[in-house]
């Protein structure tokens, strides 16, 4: 049986559907600042909280692993090559993955740090971390700390980090900064167009990539 637990468990359903409502354009402007992104990173994939699949079906993601079994069923029915695990301590062997994605999973972690040393352990020389977030002072970030405050029944659980806080996990995991891409500048309740994706960071921006590189020879 499942030896792990999450908070998702009894809330999967309702978490995915906004993928099919009030989500569906945030989504939609957050995989295409991906897409310049993707053919640049080496093979296998791997998404650490893979969460419903949704990211991970839409980018063409292989693997994914997530704690909580509700959602590691939906990413299955997805097509994913999904199981259940903890990105602290994976069951994968050293150096056997190109590509650790982290896609707004960051929030939601324990400990950051833990599992981007992880991925680095992971990850063949050379390989790729991307990992997107929302930024603590960003204006989505500032509207999701006021639900945390609140209360709210998924972002009671999230801790949101700084840009600056997230590169220094990534350089104290061993990571090198490759490149980083912004997108979502429509504020909170008013996205109604699609948006095309800026290189580097933008403090306004909501949604923000960052793609690392473990250097070869390193342990």
């Amino acid at each position: 049986m499942n030896n792990f637990s999450s908070p998702f468990d009894n809330l999967a359903s309702e978490y995915d559907s906004w993928f099919d409502g009030d989500g569906k354009p945030i989504f939609d402007i957050e995989v295409e600042a991906f897409r310049n992104i993707l053919p640049l990173l080496p093979k296998p994939w791997l998404e650490i909280g893979v969460g419903s699949g949704r990211f991970a079906r839409a980018l063409g993601i292989e693997n994914g692993i997530d704690p909580s079994y509700k959602f590691v069923e939906m990413a299955r029915a997805r097509g994913i090559n999904a199981s259940i695990g903890r990105g602290e301590n994976t069951s994968f062997e050293r150096e056997s993955i190109g590509t650790v994605f982290l896609i707004v999973t960051l929030c939601f972690l324990d400990s950051p740090l833990d599992v981007m040393k992880e991925a680095h352990r992971i990850l063949i020389p050379g390989g790729k971390l991307v990992l997107s977030f929302v930024a603590k002072d960003s204006p989505w970030g500032k509207y999701y700390e006021q639900k945390k405050g609140a209360g709210h029944r998924f972002y009671q659980h999230a801790t949101f980090y700084k840009c600056n806080e997230v590169t220094r996990f990534t350089i104290e995991a061993g990571f090198m900064g490759e490149k980083m891409v912004s997108t979502l500048w429509q504020k909170p309740g008013d996205v109604r167009h699609m948006e095309s994706p800026r290189e580097g960071y933008f403090h306004d921006a909501g949604f923000t990539i960052i793609v690392a590189v473990k250097a070869a020879g390193e342990d």
